[in-house]
């Protein structure tokens, strides 16, 4: 789901030319590294405009007879076809749900015969693939799982189709959700191969949900799901200029999900805009969540309906607290964005006022610690339980080095063997790191710094644009700023801020544990106010 903020500095490191294997096994080509024949502002056919269209009007269309269930999964079918395997090759999307065309018709039949339902009734939905979707594999990516097919969805999924969406298929993650090597490829899997940005192929697309990103922003459907510990879902939909948001942890269920860390990992969606992610969070929240002590905890804390909590009138009245040095580096353009957004947000009613995180990185070693002991104790009960290939990380380990060409072509598994060498969740070790790490991102983290200036949330911007590719010397990562709230489990939004020569850049929202609602309405009023998400034109290169 993500690397640690620490992490992530070197890990972040992506690379061009890389060849990917398709879900059946069959080797695909390997990809040039940017298509050197794509014409200036190349924008693919849309013969059912369904490029930046939400699902509220594809859901309309629909039910005016303009079109099918099934022939908008065809189309986007179709759609994946020109961008994702030929024209730009994204490599968004890792594996189709041979199915998909079947459940759309079922779901027709059902219009037909007067029963609907929900508002995602026929719309298409696409799943990372680190969450059991029957009859896909579920492989985070890894060649080592490539053949495991779980034997039931994972609830969240079983969800979706209970409301009603078609599972379009699996998309490509950082292999392991970025948790193998801290000079792992975002946006790299052994499986998969590496999924380009859709604004400038020739950067990183981030991780470790960078196939959810990269697809959503490209309309290659209406909407999708992404997982994240530190960073996986904010990160790719920030440099994809999307909508995304990591719920309060045990708000959504985490059954049926390859995990890293019980303590941060969350699944959640990821839209082009905040009223999909609103209505997608209300199916997500609604799964079966099992007796983990994070669901638990969520008991009375969910809603049924988060897109009817959203008013356009939230920032009114509302006091928000801007870390303006959150270690971002951004480009001098963004100064400029931020000062015409805040002057609109105040305009809106809002209190805008500067503070800074008291304990900010001082959680990064515990944190560190901690994924490293649940990761081993999370991945080998998944492996044991879900009948997988390989049981455990020492297996896991042992066929990374026995397939060495093809797991191993560009960095090492050192996070892996690390990981392996972790006692269990009674060691003193680990208790204590779990301890301070929450304490250090939460009570006295964003806890303290609300409380003491009253504030609604906290904003910052999210990260810098999209990098360039560098195969030689790695990433320039150049800093987040959601760490404390996915250390301490709290929810986070990001929502597009505005752009830096062509690139996406987005803005942060953090709160309190369980404010999932307010954040979501205040990010809305916000997206509202500045409108600031353009479509991708899949350019080659920004280079000149």
């Amino acid at each position: 789901m993500s690397a640690t903020p620490a992490l992530r500095l070197s890990a972040v490191a992506l690379v061009l030319a890389v060849a990917g294997c398709a879900s059946s096994g069959t080797p695909r080509p390997t990809r040039p590294a940017v298509p050197a024949d794509l014409p200036r502002g190349f924008l693919p056919a849309d013969p059912l405009r369904l490029t930046e269209t939400d699902s509220a009007t594809l859901a309309a269309r629909m039910a005016a007879g303009d079109f099918s269930s099934s022939k908008l999964t065809q189309a986007y079918l179709d759609r994946i076809a020109a961008l994702d395997d030929d024209g730009p090759r994204l490599n968004a999307v890792i594996e189709l749900n041979p199915n998909a065309l079947a459940e759309a018709r079922a779901l027709d039949e059902e219009r037909k015969a007067g029963k609907l339902r929900g508002p995602l009734h026929g719309i298409a939905v696409l799943i990372k693939d680190n969450i059991d979707a029957t009859p896909m594999v579920n492989s985070a990516g890894s060649l080592a799982l490539a053949a495991h097919r779980p034997r039931q969805d994972a609830p969240l999924v079983a969800a979706l189709r209970q409301a009603g969406a078609v599972i379009l298929g699996k998309t490509n993650l950082s292999e392991w959700a970025n948790f193998r090597s801290t000079r792992s490829i975002s946006g790299w899997s052994g499986r998969g191969g590496l999924t380009r940005n859709p604004y400038a192929l020739d950067r990183t697309a981030c991780g470790s949900s960078s196939g959810t990103g990269a697809a959503i922003a490209a309309s290659l459907a209406t909407l999708g799901v992404g997982t994240e510990t530190d960073g996986s879902i904010l990160c790719p939909a920030a440099m994809n200029g999307l909508v995304g948001f990591k719920p309060s942890v045990g708000l959504v269920s985490r059954a049926g999900i390859i995990p890293i860390s019980h303590s941060q990992d969350s699944a959640g969606p990821m839209a082009r805009n905040v009223t999909d992610a609103a209505r997608l969070l209300s199916v997500l929240a609604a799964a079966d969540a099992g007796g983990d002590a994070a669901a638990q905890a969520a008991a009375g804390k969910r809603i049924d309906d988060y897109v009817a909590t959203l008013d356009a009138e939230s920032l009114r009245g509302a006091r928000l607290g801007f870390i303006r040095d959150s270690g971002v580096k951004t480009p001098p353009s963004i100064d400029a964005v931020l000062e015409r957004t805040f002057k609109g947000m105040r305009d809106a009613g809002a209190t805008i006022v500067e503070v800074r995180m008291p304990t900010a990185g001082q959680w990064d070693a515990a944190e560190f610690q901690v994924l490293l002991y649940e990761f081993k104790d999370g991945v080998e009960r998944y492996l044991r339980e879900h009948d997988a290939p390989v049981k455990t990380l020492s297996e896991l380990i042992a066929f990374n080095r026995a397939n060495a060409a093809t797991e191993m072509p560009y960095f090492d598994q050192e996070l892996l063997e690390q990981a392996n060498k972790k006692g269990s969740l009674k060691d003193a070790a680990y208790r204590k790191a779990a301890a301070r790490a929450r304490q250090l991102a939460g009570a006295q983290g964003i806890d303290a710094v609300m409380k003491r200036h009253k504030l609604d949330a906290l904003i910052a911007v999210a990260t810098t644009p999209a990098f360039m590719v560098d195969a030689v010397n790695g990433d320039p990562f150049g800093g987040a700023s959601w760490g404390a709230a996915a250390v301490a489990g709290y929810p986070s939004l990001t929502v597009p801020l505005g752009e830096a020569s062509g690139l996406p850049v987005g803005m942060v929202f953090m709160g309190r544990r369980w404010s999932d609602a307010k954040l979501l309405s205040l990010g809305y009023a916000f997206e509202q106010l500045t409108q600031a998400r353009t479509a991708p034109r899949y350019r080659a290169t920004l280079n000149p």
